[in-house]
């Protein structure tokens, strides 16, 4: 139960743009900062870090495609005739 209430969590987080979250980071970030004992304060806390999470995912999902294209691994494949050649 509890692993499929995350799963559906991490979906609709998924479903959010990066831009849009980080522009509320400052916010949070502060509200955060100032604690007081509050179901408020916990759900500040909890949101920033979720909004960190997504900025992580990103940047290392972001490293990843450029590492891969540097090495060369994520070329499509060939289209056409495939390069074969005639062994006797």
């Amino acid at each position: 139960m509890i692993e499929s209430s995350l799963d559906r969590l991490a979906e609709r987080i998924l479903s959010l743009d990066e831009a849009s979250l980080t522009s509320l980071l400052g916010k949070y970030k502060e509200r955060m900062e100032h604690f007081e004992p509050s179901k408020e304060w916990e759900k500040a806390v909890i949101i920033f870090f979720i909004i960190n999470a997504v900025r992580a995912k990103n940047h290392i999902f972001n490293e990843q495609l450029i590492r891969n294209r540097e090495t060369g691994q994520d070329k499509p494949p060939k289209k056409g005739k495939p390069d074969l050649r005639l062994v006797k």
